[in-house]
């Protein structure tokens, strides 16, 4: 933003802005569901593909040693108390909702 008298932009401000917070959640989301499984090379300087066949992971992929817990059943061990029995709501399209909850 410029300043000064009959905008003579005598003194400049800047700052910086978040983007858009959907939009870097749906960034967020694509990154993850392309993420790639690897294992640690036998020297654990590196890493390859979990299962072979399945692409190489390149150096701006998201990668994961291992599969996610299953949240849909109690596990103590992960904090997880699970959601299967639950009720769900048939029209929310929330964390509440059937598409999201159930299992």
């Amino acid at each position: 933003k410029c300043h000064g008298v009959s905008g003579s932009c005598t003194l400049r401000t800047c700052w910086r802005a978040l983007s858009d917070f959907r939009r870097t959640g749906d960034y967020l989301r694509r990154r993850y569901d392309g993420a790639v499984q690897v294992t640690a090379t036998q020297d654990g300087a590196n890493f390859t593909a979990a299962r072979q066949g399945y692409r190489r992971a390149t150096r701006t992929d998201l990668v994961y040693f291992d599969n996610s817990p299953d949240y849909c059943v109690l596990d103590k061990a992960a904090g997880s108390l699970g959601t299967a029995g639950r009720v769900c709501s048939k029209t929310s399209k929330g964390t509440d909702g059937c598409e999201i909850m159930c299992c």
